[in-house]
């Protein structure tokens, strides 16, 4: 087992799919037993999937009978640190979800998610993917110091959705709506790195409310 990895079930090694964009790195941790639900989660825009909050979700989904990949976007596994176009970042994610779908049909139910760019990329698909829920991580709802160029309609996506925002994110803190939760988590910033556990506890205290993990 790689260092780092969930400690609750197996690990399958790295994998890539095939996207319009170029190949995209999978990584996948299986929970003991039959998966209750398969979390996809995606990067931050120069970030990685190990990125702490991602791990400690991970962690945490994993332990409560979930299925987790985590998806590095064809760019990132060229090498680049430069964000692709959306129009690229979500051509790419729908693939990967596609391929995923097919590896793994016996699983009741999607969930997608991510951090940042990757919180957004899931909001902007998850109808398009059949995604039954989304969890968004630091999701950037402007950029620092522009708050009239807002976001927010990206939320706005009719699922239950979880936001997890530090209270001190310079990319602003999303208001909650309908069916969008927001926890807004003290002294955090937008790395969200100070507790982990602390925000894989909100994210799994929802995805129990939801009826996703197991209590």
């Amino acid at each position: 087992m790689r260092d780092g990895a969930a400690q609750n079930g197996s690990v399958l090694p790295s994998d890539e799919i095939d996207t319009p964009r170029g190949p995209a790195r999978i990584d996948t941790d299986l929970p003991v037993g039959p998966a209750a639900a398969l979390l996809v989660l995606g990067h931050g825009a120069g970030g990685s999937v190990d990125a702490p909050d991602l791990l400690a979700v991970r962690d945490a989904a994993v332990a409560a009978g979930l299925a987790v990949v985590r998806v590095t976007q064809p760019y990132r596994v060229a090498g680049r640190r430069a964000p692709a176009p959306a129009g690229h970042l979500d051509e790419a994610w729908t693939a990967v979800l596609g391929g995923l779908r097919d590896r793994q049909p016996d699983v009741p139910t999607l969930l997608v998610g991510g951090r940042s760019s990757g919180a957004r990329v899931a909001c902007r698909t998850a109808r398009a993917v059949g995604a039954a829920g989304v969890l968004a991580l630091a999701f950037p709802l402007h950029p620092p110091g522009r708050p009239e160029r807002s976001r927010a309609a990206e939320l706005d996506t009719g699922l239950p959705t979880l936001v997890v925002n530090g209270d001190r994110d310079p990319f602003g803190v999303p208001e909650p709506g309908p069916a969008v939760r927001v926890v807004t988590r003290p002294g955090e910033t937008h790395d969200l790195r100070r507790d982990p556990a602390g925000t894989a506890a909100v994210v799994l205290d929802w995805l129990r409310a939801q009826g996703w993990a197991a209590g």
